[in-house]
């Protein structure tokens, strides 16, 4: 027996935005909204899942799973999410390796790594 990813799920006070930001920022699809408590987002190419759901009181403070997201042109996209609502949080280099943290706008914290140098 072997255990799969299914999906990673956020929560939220507010599904369904959160949920369509995530899908155009990854050029995803909601593909179920659940009445608002429960969103799926289907990612292009993969089998994964970003899910959203409902809670009254997310948790405070750092979450403590994050996506590490990857791009070609991490300053343009880097831009592009920012101008759309992410907040930019820090900027990383170590060995030529450059990251950039951010968060979305429901304040969830994420990575996006340029190509390795």
């Amino acid at each position: 027996m072997a255990i799969t990813l299914g999906m990673i799920t956020f929560d939220t006070t507010d599904p369904k935005p959160l949920a369509a930001w995530w899908a155009k920022q990854m050029a995803g699809k909601v593909e179920q909204e659940n009445d608002g408590w429960f969103c799926v987002v289907s990612l292009p190419e993969s089998p994964q899942k970003l899910a959203f759901q409902k809670v009254d009181n997310p948790t405070p403070g750092k979450n403590r799973v994050h996506l590490d997201l990857g791009s070609d042109d991490l300053d343009g996209e880097v831009a592009r999410m920012t101008s759309d609502g992410a907040t930019l949080v820090d900027q990383h280099e170590m060995n030529g390796f450059r990251w950039v943290t951010l968060a979305d706008p429901a304040g969830n914290q994420f990575c996006i790594a340029g190509p390795e140098a």
